[in-house]
């Protein structure tokens, strides 16, 4: 088979950490971190996986993912991925802080 199929949250690519470093994080926070390593070269492919992955609305999901980057143990799991996203978070948080406070934009 030429084509690769895209990597599920129950297969770990090769360079994820291992499974031991994640022990203390449940399964379906691992899958949430795992499925946010992957790329999204448009939005609505992601929000489709999502519902069709999780069962879960974007909104949710996103809801989700925060209190998972919050953890303590997710940032064991995988550090370079969890500071990625908080400070992809705070930049936002940021952002919109400005607009609604009409100091920048």
């Amino acid at each position: 088979m030429s084509a690769v199929p895209a990597p599920r949250p129950d297969q770990q690519p090769a360079d994820a950490p291992e499974a031991g470093a994640g022990s203390a994080l449940p399964r379906r926070e691992r899958d949430v971190l795992a499925f946010e390593r992957q790329w999204w070269r448009h939005a609505g492919a992601k929000e489709a996986a999502i519902k069709e992955r999780f069962g879960l609305s974007a909104t949710r999901y996103y809801q989700v993912l925060n209190g998972v980057i919050d953890r303590p143990e997710a940032l064991a799991v995988d550090p370079l991925l969890v500071r990625r996203l908080r400070r992809m978070r705070a930049t936002r948080q940021r952002q919109r802080a400005a607009r609604t406070l009409g100091t920048g934009g």
